[in-house]
């Protein structure tokens, strides 16, 4: 195995990934919310994590990528009620749509992919193991909250301050701040475990030693985490806004229910924002993007992959038009330089890139790509890596490099066969384009075996004719 770093959030500083368990890198990322389309900014997080995936990997390690999928919370209860449609029909039609997404970013699927929904029991033994330690409470109503003040290590993810706590703990999922009145908590610092019933709920609840209701959002992360990765807590990861609170509540309700027995994961990876026109993405900005609208563009999934993925993660990075240009420039580059290698080597990209996805080649040479993994596999350096990349490139290598190239091209995620490559234009030989007439002459004559015979002539000469309304475009085959 090659040394990984990345920057944990929990000790602000970069920190080689050392696994539980041999060289087995349990990773658990936080997943969408199902109940829109996923927009670019959700995927900037979400690619970001495929390629901390895809650089493990490369590296060496077996990683056990768990996704989880949010399919109850108030925007989901709302929207299909909203639209007349059970809270299962609904979230299964957006969960369909999120995973073609994925597929056309050329993202690798989790080997779990657990749901929110079909780990109640999990949550509620949690919170009753909670309950137990003196770490949560019930309330009047039949809502259960955590109680911060039970837990000394509260804060040390987000390195929140008491005063700050105070203002900005009561939240209600994600949707902002709680009215203090709203629920029975004893401190507006505790946060909701168990959501009593209310009228809006519609008939999405379920049972619970408290009554009916259902669970935070900070709970299912924790119940389903702990559930697959006991013996593998090594990287969490998601947006730079979970870190506060979802992240911090995360650690805390999971730490205590153990009796503070196991860490609740090593190593904490944030992902930073994204902006768009140097603004925050709104669709009342007319900024709010998903992969259809930049395909409707003209773009290929590639295309924004590149443009989301070349920023350092850690860095706030901001989307334009230009971004696409200058990714669909990039991406050509790339395209150009493993179709002549791999023809040098008489070889097949997607051949060589299936033996490096099943681990093959790991302990080959970089040659002249060194540097450019030694950027990647350091806190996913990307802009330097791709910078590495294209100064090897300049050296014009040949089918020695086709194995460390593609395994850069791997670990990045790249789907080069998407790259379309515009051939350059060519004037046709003048007995061409008289052969070419004589087809069209054929076709308006309604000759169709004449043109057919034709056709077979400008095709064995190397061309062929699209045909319009009022004539005929050559191109060069």
């Amino acid at each position: 195995m090659q040394q990984v770093t990345f920057h944990n959030t929990l000790s602000r500083k970069a920190e080689p990934i050392v696994p539980t368990k041999g060289n087995v890198v349990g990773m658990y990322c936080c997943g969408p919310t199902v109940y829109a389309q996923a927009h670019i900014g959700n995927f900037r997080t979400f690619l970001n994590q495929d390629v901390m995936r895809r650089v493990l990997q490369t590296a060496g390690y077996k990683v056990i990528h768990v996704r989880n999928l949010t399919d109850v919370d108030d925007k989901t209860i709302a929207r299909s009620i909203e639209e007349g449609r059970p809270l299962t029909e609904f979230t299964e039609h957006w969960t369909e749509v999120f995973h073609k997404d994925c597929e056309r970013f050329n993202m690798l699927a989790p080997q779990i992919e657990p749901k929110a929904t079909a780990h109640i029991p999990e949550q509620i033994k949690m919170i009753e193991d909670l309950i137990e330690r003196g770490h949560a409470y019930a309330s009047e109503d039949g809502s259960v909250y955590f109680r911060v003040s039970s837990f000394d290590g509260y804060g040390k993810l987000s390195r929140i301050k008491e005063r700050e706590l105070l203002t900005d703990a009561a939240t209600d999922e994600d949707e902002g701040p709680v009215d203090s009145d709203e629920y029975s908590r004893d401190s507006a610092a505790d946060f909701v475990m168990w959501k009593s019933r209310k009228p809006t709920d519609g008939d999405v609840y379920w049972d619970s030693p408290w009554g009916e209701g259902r669970p935070g959002w900070h709970l299912e992360c924790s119940a389903m985490a702990m559930k697959y990765l006991s013996n593998n807590l090594d990287i969490h990861s998601g947006g730079v806004d979970l870190t506060f609170p979802h992240h911090e509540n995360e650690i805390a309700q999971s730490e205590c229910s153990c009796g503070h027995q196991k860490q609740f994961f090593k190593y904490w990876i944030h992902a930073a924002h994204l902006l768009v026109d140097n603004a925050k993405m709104s669709k009342s900005l007319n900024n709010f993007y998903t992969v259809d609208d930049i395909e409707a563009k003209g773009y290929a999934p590639v295309v924004l992959r590149y443009a989301l993925t070349s920023g350092h993660y850690r860095q706030t990075i901001n989307f334009n038009s230009d971004s696409l240009v200058a990714a669909q420039s990039a991406l050509v580059k790339l395209r150009k330089f493993s179709d002549e290698i791999l023809a040098a080597a008489s070889l097949k990209r997607a051949a060589v890139l299936k033996e490096i996805n099943k681990g093959k080649h790991l302990h080959d040479e970089w040659g002249i790509f060194a540097d450019a993994w030694q950027k990647l596999s350091s806190d996913m350096n990307i802009p330097g890596a791709l910078g590495g990349i294209f100064t090897a490139i300049k050296s014009k290598p040949g089918a020695e490099a086709v194995v460390p190239y593609h395994k850069l091209i791997f670990a990045l995620g790249y789907d080069l066969d998407q790259v379309i490559i515009e051939k350059p234009k060519v004037e046709a030989p003048e007995d061409v384009k008289a052969l070419a007439q004589k087809r069209w002459d054929a076709k308006q004559a309604k000759d169709w075996a004449a043109a057919d015979a034709l056709r077979d002539e400008l095709a064995a000469a190397g061309w062929k004719a699209l045909d319009r309304k009022d004539g005929f475009d050559l191109e060069q085959l």
